[in-house]
């Protein structure tokens, strides 16, 4: 049956593919998204887990950036971690220098491709920027760096000037060359005309942007016209609508054609780590990694699903380091409500499943999505249960004030109490990173939502709070309420991030 990649002259099938690479750009042309800031440490906690997940090459920022940026890249490339660690750098001499300051590998000599870039915005000339490049890449590779030229706006140059401008580029000693879809601007028929020209000169990379809802398919097509290697982030953060979303590109080369590029197994926990860092949300329906992607509620998808894991699925959810739920709702229906409990190791008689199916739909006809937590608790009420909590809230003491808002909390970990201090932007925030430090990385967890209510209307109203909490792919949400709304969130979340570990078998190890 004819297929979409290798019918034409130009391309190759991908199921062909032997050898596709990953380079992931979150530390630089993610963080470059609205609103995104990221710390050296939190920097170098995810330079590990991508590092960890296979990623080829890292690129850890742009060194050019300020002292800050350069410490931070520092950090990073002191992890000696397998893959290449590279600065983004401009097409200039003193970036290379401040690149080898830090420690990387290699650079990223972003130099202009398009008319547009060469001439309104460097205002130089098509021959100057070849030379200038051909120099350039000398005198990176005379300093030992591994090199690669990206032509900006490559999408919308002149193809036979980035033909000649990439040449150029690799005769001076360039490892590889990138075709940059910059600003999201190609179809797949550009794409396939412009790296395909890239690819018969050497090797070849492709950065693709989400611009026009293409990233995905422009980067399978710069593979069958011959790239081997795949700028993007994850979740697919940047610039206006995004970069490309690696593990939407590492799923459906191996569902799709059986290519295997990273660890899949990770891609969840990642996704929810860079959630967690940079404050970008993960939509419910995104692919791969959103928390819609393997959830069933409806009582005709359940019922298919418990009979054939495959019935509404693609591809196991294992596959990709998550599991199915059943969501327990409006929809569900008594056998759906009886398989969620049944996963949770929860016996029940006849009468008690009732009760629970009763309180479920109820819960759901107020709009309310009925979580695995959520469940439990009622499951709980029902048989008169009391379960054994693992995290408890001893002591809260915050201030704010005029100065730096500041927190210091004792909880009780697996019995054992710990006690740490923080400052943050507000009480809550400063209680919240209070608590992260007392439980420290092992417990993972992202605030998905958070809301307040006031439920009297004096100058002594007590409130209600209430998050919802994720951790890998369960959620919860919890209420609390108190006169003090720092209280009333601290414990809120804590009873939360309490329900998200319980059933976790290990000990909850603080950082040294």
């Amino acid at each position: 049956m004819p297929g979409l990649f290798g019918e034409h002259p130009a391309t190759e099938p991908l199921e062909s593919l032997s050898d596709v690479g990953l380079l992931d750009t979150t530390l630089r042309d993610g963080e470059q998204a609205p609103g995104v800031s990221l710390s050296p440490a939190e920097k170098a906690h995810i330079a590990r887990e991508l590092d960890a997940a296979g990623i080829d090459v890292i690129e850890a920022g742009s060194a050019v950036t300020g002292p800050g940026e350069r410490e931070t890249i520092r950090r990073v490339t002191d992890l000696d971690l397998d893959a290449t660690v590279t600065s983004f750098a401009r097409n200039v001499e003193s970036d290379v220098d401040l690149a080898l300051e830090t420690g990387v590998d290699g650079v990223h000599l972003v130099v202009p491709a398009s008319d547009r870039h060469i001439e309104d915005k460097i205002g130089t000339t098509r021959e100057d920027v070849i030379a200038d490049t051909a120099a350039l890449v000398e005198y990176a590779t005379d300093h030992d760096l591994w090199v690669e030229v990206i032509g900006e706006d490559g999408s919308r140059a002149d193809l036979d000037f980035l033909e000649e401008l990439m040449a150029e580029a690799l005769d001076a000693g360039a490892d590889r060359v990138c075709y940059a879809d910059t600003v999201g601007h190609a179809t797949p028929d550009r794409t396939l005309d412009a790296v395909s020209r890239l690819a018969d000169l050497g090797p070849t990379s492709t950065h693709t942007h989400d611009d026009l809802g293409l990233a995905v398919t422009n980067a399978l097509v710069s593979l069958a016209a011959g790239a081997d290697l795949v700028h993007g982030t994850i979740n697919g953060i940047g610039e206006r609508a995004g970069n490309v979303a690696l593990e939407e590109v590492a799923i459906a080369l191996d569902h799709g054609y059986g290519v295997e590029t990273m660890d899949l197994t990770r891609v969840h926990d990642l996704a929810q780590l860079i959630a967690n860092k940079t404050g970008i949300p993960l939509a419910p329906n995104k692919a791969v990694v959103g928390e819609n992607a393997f959830t069933h509620e409806s009582g005709i998808h359940t019922d298919g699903t418990l009979k054939d894991d495959a019935m509404y699925e693609p591809y196991p959810p294992e596959k990709v380091g998550r599991e199915r739920r059943l969501a327990l709702g409006k929809h569900a229906g008594r056998a759906g409500v009886n398989a969620a409990l049944a996963e949770h190791d929860i016996d029940v008689s006849d009468d008690e499943l009732d009760a629970v199916f009763e309180r479920v739909k109820d819960l759901g006809e107020r709009d309310k999505r009925v979580t695995d937590a959520d469940l439990l608790a009622i499951a709980e009420d029902v048989q008169d249960r009391e379960r054994e909590r693992r995290i408890e809230l001893v002591d809260l003491n915050t201030v704010a004030g005029s100065g730096t808002p500041t927190a210091s909390i004792r909880l009780l970990v697996d019995g054992v109490e710990r006690t740490e201090a923080s400052v943050g932007d507000g009480p809550v925030d400063a209680a919240m990173n209070a608590v992260e430090a007392a439980l420290g990385h092992d417990v993972d967890w992202s605030l998905d939502s958070y809301h307040v209510d006031a439920i009297t209307g004096q100058t002594d109203a007590v409130v209600t709070v209430e998050v919802e909490m994720s951790r890998g792919d369960r959620s919860v949400t919890v209420a609390r309420s108190d006169a003090d709304i720092t209280r009333a969130s601290v414990e809120a979340m804590v009873e939360a991030i309490d329900r998200l570990v319980e059933t976790e078998s290990g000990p909850l190890v603080a950082d040294d």
